[in-house]
């Protein structure tokens, strides 16, 4: 979607969302933050999805909202957390998208639940993202979900 004062292309907005993604990511797999790092993943993060909103397709929306929620609750922020792991797995179904994105949407809502203690809300999604998840063609995509799954606190 191009808008009529945008100064960049479709193209520019791709490599920018993509390169904000890979950003935002290797930030999150620092074992150690300070609070600069943490507000920069955040913003990276909403950088990455504005820029896919403008040249991106359903698929990296649902992506980027994915990862905003992953952020939000990495940071122990459930709220946002929550709305954006809603909007992930809004674009994704009505889209028709994967399984494994469908999944992932789940597997944000969990980890927000976990974050907010919301036990039985948080097994709720989890049992909906293995559900989903075994739906899942590729085996690598099936154990990746099955580990990021793990990892939501039990």
């Amino acid at each position: 979607m191009r808008r009529l004062a945008d100064p960049l292309t479709p193209r520019q907005h791709r490599r920018i969302g993509a390169d904000l993604f890979n950003y935002t990511w290797s930030l999150l797999e620092l074992p150690h933050r300070t609070s600069d790092e943490n507000d920069e993943m955040l913003h990276a993060a909403h950088a990455s999805r504005y820029h896919w909103g403008h040249a991106g397709r359903a698929l990296q929306r649902s992506i980027g909202e994915w990862q905003i929620s992953r952020v939000y609750s990495v940071l122990g922020r459930a709220e946002p957390a929550f709305y954006h792991g809603r909007r992930a797995l809004e674009i994704a179904r009505s889209a028709h998208l994967a399984p494994f994105y469908v999944a992932y949407g789940y597997e944000a809502l969990a980890r927000a639940s976990a974050v907010a203690g919301k036990p039985r809300l948080r097994d709720r999604y989890v049992r909906s993202a293995e559900s989903t998840g075994r739906k899942i063609r590729s085996p690598d995509d099936r154990r990746m979900l099955k580990e990021d799954l793990s990892t939501v606190r039990r």
